[in-house]
């Protein structure tokens, strides 16, 4: 077995061992810092532009990367979806929502530079997570680009890369499947595994707690002012005198 095949069989379960500690950790003795650090306050107007681009655009990468790294090919070849088919709409969703996610980082990332407020609030692990971030988007652009033929050779991701990221859940790593892969996924895989390493000791930790309840909470009735009672605020108890 070589050194290669060694590394992707045993740095996955490391990181994935920095994630549960580091997640563990975080939550039992940083609980008032498992935030976002929101700096809304000190500048908007980029904010509102640059925040949905990114969290949209990292949400398709994400179902992105579920859809192509745990559905394996014969899936897809039984339901009548061609490998030209899977790869055209592969460019089309990953290109759009990595340029989209790549936009909203880089505003991100000059709204903190030149607001001096959000910059003065900005801690080196948020630059190194900036740092790692952009990397992997870049690294994603390009391996679309170039496993899909776009740029240089294709190459079916689907043969080497996918396989590896399944046989690491059924404890049965085949690290020999990365090695047989192109620089560039190997490149693309590394940056990923760094970047988990570091999330639970970052302002990405807050993903873990996502709302998702928000979505399907009961609504809020309010009764306008009109029709609320003579003497009584909508919301309130009524003032007395001497009050």
């Amino acid at each position: 077995m070589s050194a290669g095949e060694i590394f992707w069989d045993v740095v996955p379960y490391v990181t994935l061992a920095i994630v549960a500690v580091g997640t563990w950790w975080r939550y039992r003795y940083d609980k008032f810092g498992w935030t976002t650090r929101s700096s809304q306050l000190y500048e908007a107007r980029l904010l509102r532009i640059a925040s949905p681009m990114f969290h949209f655009g990292i949400l398709v990468v994400i179902v992105g990367h579920v859809i192509g790294l745990v559905i394996p090919q014969s899936w897809t070849d039984a339901v009548g979806l061609s490998q030209h088919a899977y790869h055209v709409q592969a460019i089309t969703l990953g290109t759009i929502a990595g340029v989209s996610t790549l936009v909203g980082i880089s505003l991100l990332v000059y709204r903190r530079r030149t607001s001096g407020p959000v910059f003065s609030a900005t801690t080196l692990n948020d630059k190194v997570m900036y740092v790692v971030l952009v990397a992997a988007i870049v690294a994603g652009l390009a391996t679309t680009l170039m496993g899909s033929g776009v740029v240089g050779e294709e190459h079916n991701y689907r043969e080497t890369v996918s396989p590896w990221f399944r046989s690491i859940w059924v404890l049965q790593p085949r690290g020999d499947l990365m090695v047989e892969a192109p620089f560039s996924f190997q490149l693309h895989a590394l940056i990923g595994l760094v970047l988990f390493a570091i999330w639970p000791f970052t302002r990405l930790v807050h993903a873990f707690s996502a709302p998702v309840g928000y979505l399907f909470r009961p609504y809020i009735v309010y009764r306008s002012r009109d029709e609320a009672p003579p003497g009584r605020l909508v919301g309130s108890e009524p003032r007395r005198r001497g009050w």
